[in-house]
């Protein structure tokens, strides 16, 4: 197996955790969180890619050497909501955004609309050219963030058998996510107090570079 073969797997891991980060919070995440398993990961993740987190990564959140002891666990998990809620829905509009039609309309100086935008036709379409459908249940459009790591996490598993697959990633990657996750992230980091939500962003735009 060659080295950029074995990159696969950590890629689609690396995916699966931002994807997880910027879904709405769960129980698993807060105890991810608090337990200091989510901050371990990211940095094991960011080793193995072989990119450089900034020296003060996960400041204000625990490690697994310094975990929150007797922590509220269920205050805790509320007050993620709480801030997902803020920051990614409203009410009213969004403190951040978590969808790419809506950079990037506001990029080229137009009205942002969702599902109808071309950004986020051009996302379903892709999704569909390549197999996969809208997850069941779900009506929300596929240019969420943690949809678009979903994607690029489906397609980085792919890859380690598929070799079309492999082009598939670079393709999305550059024409969609890398677009405009940057701005995304910054802003995520410049409106959210929450620790975790700042630390999910440098991750996020971390390893998007790679």
């Amino acid at each position: 197996m060659s080295s950029e073969n074995e990159m696969w797997p950590v890629r689609a891991t690396a995916w699966e955790l931002a994807a997880f980060s910027f879904r709405h919070p769960t129980h698993e995440l807060a105890r991810a969180i608090t337990s200091g398993e989510w901050f371990d990961a990211a940095c094991e993740i960011g080793d193995a890619l072989g990119v450089i987190l900034p020296e003060d990564f996960g400041k204000g959140l625990p490690s697994p050497s310094s975990s929150i002891e007797n922590v509220d666990e269920d205050g805790f998990f509320h007050r993620l909501r709480a801030e997902a809620t803020r920051l990614f829905m409203g009410p009213g509009e969004p403190a951040c955004s978590p969808y790419e039609g809506v950079w990037r309309a506001k990029a080229e100086g137009v009205k942002p609309l969702l599902f109808v935008n071309p950004h986020s036709v051009e996302v379903e379409r892709f999704v569909k050219d390549h197999g996969f459908t809208r997850p069941e249940g779900t009506n929300e459009p596929l240019d969420h963030v943690a949809t678009e790591c979903e994607l690029l996490q489906a397609f980085a598993m792919r890859a380690m058998t598929d070799s079309g697959s492999s082009e598939a990633y670079v393709q999305f990657l550059e024409e969609h996510l890398r677009v405009w996750i940057d701005d995304f992230c910054v802003e995520c980091q410049n409106v959210t107090s929450e620790p975790f939500y700042k630390a999910a962003a440098i991750y996020l735009e971390t390893i998007a570079k790679y």
